[in-house]
């Protein structure tokens, strides 16, 4: 499915996906990856949501969310709660949704200039 911006202000959209991939500004990525308006993070180590770690989640901290939202690919799964207590402690606001749904979400925060990261599984 490709997905349009009004107005992305030269930041990171999601402009498709599909059936093992996503594309952020018209650029495929198939394997895990987080995206932020400013940064793509193409080789992000998490290969499978059973691999998921509260380290690697404290790790995304650096790139200072107010929101995260975790794309499970094609449907949604939710990690173990206990995983997301340092986002939680650091007052980071999580959504967890199915990752189509995660690139449309993102697309829509960014258009309200939030600071939003995602962090997904291809679909």
């Amino acid at each position: 499915m490709k997905l349009h911006l009004a107005q992305s202000k030269n930041r990171n959209t999601f402009t498709g996906y599909g059936a093992g991939y996503v594309s952020v500004n018209g650029t495929a990525y198939r394997a895990p990856l987080v995206v932020t308006p400013d940064t793509v993070v193409a080789d992000w180590p998490v290969a499978v949501l059973a691999e998921l770690t509260a380290d690697a989640l404290r790790g995304l901290l650096t790139h200072t969310p107010e929101i995260i939202i975790l794309g499970t690919g094609a449907t949604q799964l939710f990690p173990d709660p206990a995983l997301l207590r340092p986002l939680f402690e650091a007052h980071i606001g999580v959504e967890i949704m199915a990752t189509p749904a995660a690139c449309r979400t993102y697309n829509i925060l960014i258009a309200e200039e939030r600071r939003v990261l995602t962090a997904m599984w291809m679909p």
